[in-house]
C-alpha cells in the first residue's frame, strides 16, 4: 500500500467511525442483569460497555441484589423509560413476573430484548439473543449418560436448578439434560415431575456456590449413593463439588455444568467438573446493543436465527474425556475462548 492511498484510508477510517459515534450521540440504552456479582453477567455488563463505547452511545447498568430478585429489576425497567433511554437489555429473573413492566416499556417505544434467558411468553420481549439452553443440557446429558455407560441404567441423579420460580433458562437447561440422559420428560415447561427412580430430587441453587453447597448437602441426606450431578451454572456445580469433598465422595461423582468461564473451564480441567456447555455473554450483549442502535435508527427490529423463534449465540461442549457421537472441545481449547 502506498503512501498516499495509506494516508487516505486511515483518513476514511477515522471518519467513518466519527461518524457512527456522532450519529448515536445522545443515545441510551439499558443493561439489566440478574446480579452483578456472578461472573456471566459481569462479562456480559464489559460486552455491552464495549460495544456502546464503540457506536458512541450511553449504556446505564442495573442489577438485582440476587439472583430472583424481580423487584430491582422492576425498578430499573422504570428508571430506564424516565431516562428516554432506546432500548433495554434484560436477563430476567422471574421470567413470568417481569412481563407486565417489560410490556410498559414496549408501549414507550423502547426495544426490549431478553439476554441469555427468554420471558416466559418469549414473545414478550421483541427479541431473545441467548445460547439454545436446552441443547447446552442435552450435551451435558448426553455425555453423562455416554461417560456412564451400562451404569447409565442405575444412576443416582441429583438436580441442582436455580429457582422456585423455574424461570425458563432454569426449565430448559434441566430438561434438557434429562432428555439427553434418556430420561423421559413429563411437562417440558415444568421442573420435577418426572417419575424416574433415577432421579434423587431437585433443589435450589440461587446460581451460587454458597447455594449449591446446600442443596447438595440436603440431597445426599435423601440418597447418600448419588452418583451423577447436574448443576444449573458453574458456581453451583463448585458448591456441589465442595459438599462432595466434605463427605470424601468428590472422585466418585460425576459433575456436569454449563456456562463456559474461565474459572469452570479450569475446573473441567482439574477434573472437578465433568463436562460443562459454553456459553459466549460477550457476544450476546455485543448483538443486543447493536439491535438498540439499529433500532433508534431506522425502527429495525432484529430478525431471529433461521429455525428459531430466538438468535442464537452458540455453544460448544468442554471436556476432557470426549464420548462418542458428542461433538466437544477440550479444555484448553475452551480456555482459548472462555469468559470471565
Amino acid at each position: 500500500m502506498n503512501k498516499l492511498f495509506a494516508g487516505t484510508a486511515l483518513a476514511m477510517i477515522a471518519l467513518a467511525g466519527a461518524a457512527s459515534a456522532e450519529s448515536h450521540t445522545g443515545m441510551s440504552a439499558c443493561l439489566i442483569t440478574k446480579t452483578d456479582t456472578n461472573p456471566f453477567f459481569v462479562k456480559m455488563k464489559e460486552g455491552a460497555e464495549k460495544a456502546a463505547a464503540d457506536l458512541g452511545m450511553e449504556l446505564k447498568s442495573f442489577a438485582g441484589k440476587v439472583d430472583g430478585d424481580n423487584e430491582t429489576q422492576v425498578a430499573a425497567i422504570e428508571t430506564c423509560i424516565a431516562d428516554g433511554a432506546k432500548g433495554i437489555l434484560i436477563t430476567a429473573s422471574d421470567t413470568s413476573a417481569i412481563v407486565d413492566s417489560v410490556q410498559k416499556a414496549r408501549d414507550a417505544g423502547l426495544l426490549v430484548i431478553a439476554l441469555d434467558t427468554p420471558l416466559s411468553p418469549a414473545d414478550a420481549a421483541d427479541a431473545t439473543f441467548a445460547t439454545d439452553n436446552f441443547a447446552a443440557g442435552l450435551l451435558i446429558g448426553e455425555w453423562a449418560k455416554g461417560a456412564l455407560g451400562d451404569a447409565a441404567a442405575d444412576a443416582k441423579i441429583a438436580m441442582l436448578d436455580l429457582a422456585v420460580s423455574q424461570p425458563t433458562v432454569d426449565v430448559l437447561r434441566d430438561q434438557g439434560f434429562l432428555q439427553g440422559f434418556g430420561i423421559e420428560l413429563g411437562d417440558p415447561n415444568v421442573i420435577g415431575d418426572e417419575d424416574d427412580a433415577r432421579i434423587v430430587g431437585n433443589d435450589i441453587t440461587a446460581g451460587n456456590e454458597e447455594g449449591g453447597r446446600t442443596a447438595m448437602e440436603n440431597l445426599l441426606t435423601v440418597n447418600p449413593d448419588i452418583n451423577v450431578v447436574y448443576t444449573i451454572n458453574e458456581p453451583a456445580a463448585a458448591g456441589a463439588y465442595e459438599a462432595l469433598k466434605a463427605v470424601g465422595r468428590e472422585n466418585d461423582v460425576l459433575i456436569v455444568s454449563v456456562d463456559g468461564g474461565c474459572p469452570g473451564v479450569q475446573n473441567v480441567a482439574d477434573g472437578v467438573i465433568g463436562a460443562t456447555s459454553q456459553q459466549y455473554p460477550l457476544e450476546m450483549a455485543k448483538l443486543g446493543v447493536e439491535a438498540i442502535a439499529a433500532y433508534a435508527k431506522d425502527g429495525t427490529k432484529p430478525a431471529p436465527t433461521e429455525g428459531k423463534d430466538f438468535t442464537d449465540t452458540g455453544v460448544k461442549l468442554i471436556t476432557d474425556k470426549p464420548v462418542d457421537g458428542v461433538d466437544s472441545i477440550t479444555s484448553e481449547e475452551g480456555k482459548a475462548i472462555c469468559w470471565g
